[in-house]
């Protein structure tokens, strides 16, 4: 596939979902030149989905493939299991080989629901990782000091508070830059809590005498709650959610988050999203905008058949405040609400599942309960919030 050399489209690329371009210059001289540049994005599979947060990143990747790069996906098997606290206010524990291999089972799969995976070229750490020894690290950290990685926001912050930085945290960064050694990478791709490791990486080309990498970082955007998205939060939309699901969840983010999800989580028209935050600031109903928003990204998931279904059901259950005819069913492992509620996705985890129940936010047959233990029986409707559904049998 030749190079698309088109000035708009570079500009387009190097602005959109940007937050800040390090060594702009060099690439913008390359993506210009018709050069074919290896686009790297890593992924550690510290949960089994991939989310919207996700996606930033991966429609940025999409937006060079699309002019013809290469871009190289690798999956974090080595590193999972380390562990990034890149974004975390306490240390990350270590996972076992074993839920790493559970947690990127359907990595490639799902990534490919973005991009097209044929094109890419994909790749665990653990190949090369896994291989380095004492003296090779040792090499490596001699790149860096000690007051380079403490002067890190949140790491300065768990410090000042007395709280434990053991030194594996240390020599995560080692291990993402030298992910860009073995795989050569022109461009790396991250959000902004990755900044220092995605740093480390050009860092780590110059002592293997590479030509460092530019840099893209993404900025993040907000879960369910208003905070980070976050598996470990449970306040994501998954890319794997069902259609209804991801429809409702998406009616449920806050106001503000409109825009941003338009520019960041979509390739929905730019000047279009212009006129729909002039027409938000002007008074008009976010909810109107809401909607679709939450019918795009269901388009772009799953299909425009499956968007106006999630539509017609949202309007009947919601703004009619009707019981769906179509109810979605389940027939659980076990008959507890807790079970029903997590197995259906209604609920991404049992805690988020009692904390429901307790707030009075989950009926039966219309009937506000507050028993986390109740048993149901088939036929029962079981009602989360005002749109979520599930009939047990």
């Amino acid at each position: 596939m030749a190079i698309n050399t088109d000035q708009k489209k570079i500009a387009k690329l190097l602005t959109r979902g940007v937050e800040e371009i390090i060594g702009k210059e060099e690439l913008e001289q390359k993506l210009k030149s018709g050069q074919e540049l290896r686009v790297k994005l890593g992924i550690d599979p510290t949960s089994p989905n991939l989310h919207l947060g996700r996606s930033v990143p991966l429609l940025k990747l999409r937006d060079f493939q699309e002019l013809g790069h290469q871009i190289v996906l690798i999956i974090g098997d080595f590193t999972g299991i380390i562990g990034d606290t890149s974004d975390k206010d306490s240390e990350r524990p270590m996972l076992s080989k074993e839920q790493v291999a559970k947690n990127m089972k359907t990595y490639i799969e799902q990534a490919g629901k973005i991009l097209d995976i044929n094109k890419c070229e994909i790749n665990h750490n653990s190949t090369w990782l896994g291989k380095l020894g004492y003296a090779e690290i040792s090499k490596q950290a001699d790149a860096f000091s000690l007051s380079d990685f403490v002067a890190r926001e949140n790491i300065k912050r768990r410090l000042d508070a007395g709280q434990r930085v053991s030194l594996r945290e240390l020599l995560y960064p080692l291990m993402q830059g030298y992910d860009s050694i073995a795989v050569k990478a022109d461009v790396e791709i991250g959000g902004t809590d990755q900044r220092f490791n995605i740093l480390a990486g050009r860092e780590m080309q110059r002592l293997y005498n590479q030509a460092p990498q530019s840099i893209i970082t993404n900025p993040l955007i907000d879960g369910l709650d208003g905070r980070k998205m976050s598996s470990s939060w449970g306040n994501t939309i998954n890319l794997t959610t069902d259609a209804l699901d991801m429809y409702g969840k998406v009616m449920s983010l806050h106001d503000e988050l409109i825009i941003p999800y338009f520019k960041f989580a979509t390739r929905f028209d730019l000047a279009k999203i212009e006129e729909f935050k002039k027409e938000l600031d002007g008074g008009a109903n976010p909810k109107d905008f809401k909607m679709k928003l939450a019918f795009e990204l269901v388009k772009f998931y799953h299909s425009a058949e499956d968007a106006q279904k999630a539509e017609d059901y949202f309007i009947k259950t919601f703004s009619q405040k009707e019981t769906p005819d179509d109810l979605p069913e389940i027939k659980p492992s076990a008959y507890d609400i807790v079970t029903v509620l997590v197995e259906s996705q209604i609920s991404p985890t049992k805690s988020e599942a009692k904390r429901a129940i307790e707030q009075n936010g989950v009926k039966v047959n219309g009937v506000v309960i507050n028993d986390s233990k109740l048993k149901l029986k088939p036929g029962n409707i079981v009602q989360k919030g005002k749109r979520f559904f599930v009939r047990v049998i």
